[in-house]
């Protein structure tokens, strides 16, 4: 499980590693620290996007991509990726790392994420297995329905997904998977 206890991975703005921190504590202090946000597309070009469960220490209730997280010490961003991608959405499958983006992002109860967010894509179709734990609901969307709807109601998604979706739109990977 994801826990708020878990170390995270300060990172410098290069990517560069300066140490561990306790994640509640980098989340509380606003510390810049490697993440990653997984999207998974089907064959129909639509994104599996989940509803993170509510008990979650920030963003609970909030839709967001198919998977996100931190790598722990010692683990690639992929290697984490995949890792939480089962954990989370009970899928298992390749994915492309296609870029990063830096935000930083006020989400309630005094807590600050601020990221250097790491970006993968896979392709998936079928139905995810998500954790109770992790997950409250799923579902599939197109991408151009997703950009309007955070654009319209911001505060039902977490504040990584627009800032993911603009770093997104500009990779030629992103726009092949949503193409064909």
């Amino acid at each position: 499980m994801d826990d708020a206890n878990e170390l995270v991975i300060l990172v410098d703005a290069r990517d560069n590693e300066l140490g561990l921190a306790p994640k509640l504590d980098a989340h509380r202090a606003g510390l810049l620290h490697r993440a990653f946000s997984v999207f998974l597309v089907d064959d129909r070009a639509r994104l599996l996007l989940q509803r993170r469960a509510l008990a979650k220490y920030h963003s609970g209730g909030r839709w967001a991509n198919t998977c996100c997280g931190h790598p722990r010490s010692g683990e690639s961003v992929e290697v984490a990726a995949r890792r939480r991608l089962l954990e989370e959405m009970g899928v298992d499958c390749e994915l492309t790392a296609v870029g990063s983006f830096t935000y930083r992002a006020d989400v309630g109860a005094g807590l600050i994420e601020h990221e250097l967010d790491h970006l993968l894509i896979g392709r998936f179709d079928g139905n995810p297995t998500p954790s109770d734990s992790e997950v409250v609901e799923w579902r599939w969307m197109s991408a151009e329905e997703l950009e309007r709807e955070v654009a319209v109601n911001a505060g039902t998604y977490a504040a990584w997904l627009a800032p993911a979706l603009r770093a997104l739109s500009q990779t030629k990977e992103w726009r092949t998977n949503l193409t064909g």
